[in-house]
């Protein structure tokens, strides 16, 4: 048995990686922004970034998994401060505590957002732009300060970067999406041909396993994906199958999608709302993020059991739930 610290336990990610953990027989402690039950051992409590970490928050812990962050919204002004404050000095202060109480493991969750999107080109680890947005930067800074701490302190340090999460209780866009092709709001939309790499939650937790465990994982840093391109059109059509709605044997044109974006940016800055279609949903829809794991498959034998379309009939499962409640 080993005692594990989960930060941001309480998350999508975070509790389904306390059940794994336990069911392991692991002793699980949970980091959390407020009182939370969960399937963990002990709690603790603390706004990462802003207040001192709880005492006793390291004692006898064998290793880590840092999910707590400040999530990808389009925070702006003084608001965005909380990407550094939470993302970097937070994940610096974890790394301290965790030193300072000879921790053996800490491996980081980040996102392939920490490197610039590469646009049509599916890259590996070896692409590095920096990304502009703050969210993205402030994922890079806290991956280095991660890689420095263990060339520091000799601690077993990785960091992941999982492509877009499914699974069931999934929230965010996909969620949305999911909600809105149940209730037949979702635009019959062209396929782009985009391809935007995913994985499940399953495989990312056995993956996280994995970096935690091997010393092949010390030091570096891995992409997860489950090995598919999904266009816009292809989970589409998916969706509607399993909700049993109607796949429409029509699309709305590109050009009419581009008209209707430039009208929902005038209207958002006129009244100063987020429109259901502007230039930044459709490129999201239009676009393409693609990755390749083959580091961690060959250096860690990781390989993804799951694809979006194995995972599908839970995710829909939960939103009739959440419709129904």
């Amino acid at each position: 048995m080993s005692r594990f610290l989960v930060t941001g336990a309480a998350g999508f990610i975070g509790r389904h990686l306390c059940n794994y953990l336990r069911n392991r027989k692991h002793e699980v402690w949970a980091l959390t922004r407020r009182p939370e039950e969960g399937p963990w051992d002990q709690a603790f409590c603390c706004d990462l970034g802003s207040a001192p970490l709880p005492d006793g928050l390291m004692d006898g812990v064998d290793g880590i998994f840092h999910l707590a962050n400040i999530a990808h919204t389009n925070l702006t002004g003084k608001e965005a401060e909380c990407y550094w404050s939470v993302n970097v000095a937070g994940t610096e202060a974890l790394l301290m505590a965790a030193a300072n109480a000879n921790v053996a493991r800490f491996v980081y969750f980040s996102s392939v957002k920490a490197v610039a999107d590469p646009g049509g080109e599916c890259v590996d680890e070896t692409w590095e732009p920096v990304p502009k947005d703050l969210y993205g930067y402030s994922k890079r800074m806290a991956e280095q300060r991660v890689l420095a701490a263990g060339v520091k302190t000799g601690m077993h340090v990785c960091n992941l970067r999982p492509a877009l999460v499914y699974g069931p209780g999934v929230k965010g866009n996909l969620f949305r999406m999911l909600q809105a092709v149940k209730r037949g709001r979702f635009p019959p939309l062209p396929d782009f041909g985009n391809r935007r790499s995913m994985v499940s939650l399953d495989d990312l937790i056995t993956a996280a396993g994995l970096a935690m465990e091997n010393p092949k994982a010390n030091g570096r840093t891995y992409i997860v994906e489950d090995g598919q391109g999904y266009s816009t059109r292809m989970l589409y059509e998916a969706m509607c199958k399993e909700f049993g709605v109607p796949v429409s044997r029509w699309h709305i044109p590109e050009h009419v999608l581009c008209m209707g974006a430039v009208i929902g940016d005038w209207i958002g800055k006129l009244f100063k709302c987020n429109m259901p279609l502007n230039s930044a949903v459709l490129s999201r829809l239009m676009s393409s993020a693609c990755y390749r794991s083959d580091r961690i498959r060959n250096e860690l034998g990781w390989l993804s059991q799951n694809t979006f379309f194995d995972g599908l009939p839970d995710m829909v499962d939960r939103v009739e739930d959440s419709s129904d409640s």
